[in-house]
């Protein structure tokens, strides 16, 4: 596919938008007029174009609610969504970086008022967690039977949204007779906004809450509960399932055995000596006088530091770090893992090919350049991911289509 922008994060996120359409949280047309009017690297113009494109479907759909067009007030929201979190997510590092929550806010505000809308209503949860909880949300099939149902635990990465668990995942568990959850883990969503919990290596301590939360649920089928993480949740989700086994399969979407590679991938030599040597305070200041000199990094690091609860780089370097799989880990294993690998996979490359080749027993996927289905999460082929995926788990569960 041509590209359309130099910058890797405004062009990451175009495909990532394009591919939402498959799911109807975006629209191709309104899409890319936006696009258009966005200079390639301009974080304001991209918070500016994206927060007035969110607003003005806000405002249809708040019309369209009072008239009773509850469907298309529902269509609304989810795409307003979509758009209040793009606006979100380039808002560090501009010229009103609190709109990085304030924005986040108005995003789960319109997810929320499309949730009540859906048929049957998704259901807002709360999971018990170390003395707090964690907010999710649980779907069921609109057509289901009495019997207990296969769930899908979905696991986002280190800046989804809780509308992009929908499109990876979330939309097609239901198609196929399932239930879903979708939660915000510390340093995700909700727990990072508002509870201002952060990222933690030892993430089995928060699945083991949520299976113990499901376990509560009478249409829920102990025996074929499933975890799925994507983008940095390929490290979260085998490390969970190494401790936590009461998950009959688990999906990495891609594999990733060590998260701090894609933070120190680009680091300058004397840096990289520096963050192994614990200078905090000469690494914090040499990468502060480096990155004066490019705003579009600063504001990406700030971006990515954020879930890690620190304004200082040198700590969210080693506390990505800190998240790796080792070989005793990861023999801990017990359930059948599906491991993605797409073409071009721009954060932890190769890794998908390690994890598989650790795991003797788990199943490699490989998603093409061909097949549209290139980068990261394969952003712009949703469709095929869905059926790859649901193939193999329903295979793999001894479970058909309901």
């Amino acid at each position: 596919m041509k590209r359309y922008f130099e910058d890797e994060g405004f062009e990451f996120a175009r495909l990532s938008l394009l591919g939402a359409s498959y799911r109807g949280l975006s629209d191709v047309g309104e899409v890319l007029v936006t696009l258009d009017r966005i200079p390639d690297g301009d974080r304001e113009a991209w918070v500016r174009e994206f927060t007035a494109l969110a607003e003005r479907l806000e405002e249809q759909a708040h019309a369209s609610a009072v008239a009773r067009h509850h469907i298309s007030a529902r269509s609304a929201y989810l795409r307003a969504s979509t758009y209040f979190d793009e606006a979100s997510s380039c808002a560090p590092g501009t010229s009103d970086p609190e709109r990085f929550s304030t924005l986040w806010r108005r995003h789960r505000e319109c997810w929320d008022e499309a949730t009540t809308r859906f048929e049957p209503p998704v259901e807002r949860v709360a999971i018990p967690y170390e003395g707090t909880r964690l907010e999710g949300y649980f779907f069921r099939p609109a057509h289901r039977s009495a019997a207990p149902r296969p769930t899908l635990i979905l696991n986002n990465g280190s800046d989804g949204p809780v509308t992009s668990m929908w499109k990876d995942g979330g939309a097609a568990a239901l198609e196929r007779g399932w239930n879903a959850l979708a939660f915000d883990g510390p340093g995700q969503g909700a727990a990072l906004h508002r509870q201002k919990l952060a990222f933690r290596p030892d993430w089995e301590r928060v699945i083991t809450p949520v299976v113990d939360w499901l376990l509560t649920w009478p249409d829920v089928d102990p025996r074929r509960i499933v975890l799925q993480g994507v983008s940095q949740a390929g490290y979260m989700v085998p490390r969970a399932v190494a401790f936590e086994h009461r998950i009959a399969a688990a999906i990495a979407d891609p594999g990733v055995l060590r998260v701090g590679d894609s933070w120190t991938a680009h680091l300058p030599p004397e840096l990289k000596l520096l963050l192994d040597a614990n200078e905090q305070e000469a690494f914090d200041g040499y990468l502060a006088m480096g990155l004066r000199q490019s705003p579009s990094e600063q504001a990406g690091l700030m971006w990515r530091m954020a879930p890690y609860g620190t304004q200082s780089p040198f700590e969210a370097f080693k506390a990505a770090e800190a998240m790796r799989l080792d070989a005793e880990t990861l023999a801990k294993i017990e359930c059948p893992v599906l491991i993605t690998s797409p073409d071009h996979e721009q954060f932890w490359p190769g890794q998908s090919e390690e994890l598989h080749t650790a795991l003797g027993s788990s199943t490699l996927s490989r998603f093409t350049e061909d097949e549209g289905a290139s980068w990261h999460c394969e952003p712009a082929a949703m469709a095929l991911r869905d059926e790859r995926v649901f193939d193999w788990l329903e295979h793999t569960l001894h479970t058909g289509t309901a």
